[in-house]
This record gives C-alpha cells, structure tokens and sequence, in this order.
C-alpha cells in the first residue's frame, strides 16, 4: 500500500503498492511520476525552494511560503493523486 500525506509544508509518500511485480506496477509506476514531475517542476519553473529526499519507496518533500505557481503545481499532484487513489483504493491511501 502507497501512503500518501498531504500536510501544509510537506508531502510525504511511502510503501509500495504491490499491484504488479516490480518494473511492471502502474501504479506505482503513476505515483512516483507524479512526484517526480512535482519536484522538476516546482525546480524548473519557480524560484520558490523545496527541499526533497527520494529512496526505495519513499519520497519526501518540503517547502515553505510558495508561490501561487508552485501552489497550482502542488494542487495539481494532488489532483493526480486522488485519480490514482479513486481507480486503485485498495493501493493507494491518501492520509
């Protein structure tokens, strides 16, 4: 089970969710493209600062006073998440 938390200056992923062998997982394959794509883009496309750790099964994020643009990314992942979490509930929970 992936184990997503949303909180004001943070978002935390974890676990994995054992849909598929590994290398073959949608679903993890869905989540971790979403967080990835976060993390470049709040980079690539802002000036704001986040500060992010990523390892086997586990990607962590931080940040403080974003932008309204990095605020639209965020939403937006979020956004990606609860699609993912409504098609596979019994893989991904969102905290």
């Amino acid at each position: 089970m992936i184990e997503v938390t949303v909180r004001k200056d943070e978002i935390k992923i974890s676990g994995h969710a054992n849909y598929a062998v590994s290398g073959s997982d949608i679903v993890c394959a869905g989540v971790t493209a979403l967080a990835l794509t976060l993390i470049k883009s709040v980079k690539d496309l802002t000036e704001d600062k986040i500060e992010y750790e990523i390892s086997p099964g586990r990607v962590d994020i931080k940040h403080r006073d974003l932008s309204e643009k990095s605020k639209t990314l965020v939403d937006s992942f979020f956004i990606g998440i609860c699609m993912i979490a409504d098609e596979f509930p019994e893989y991904v929970r969102i905290m």
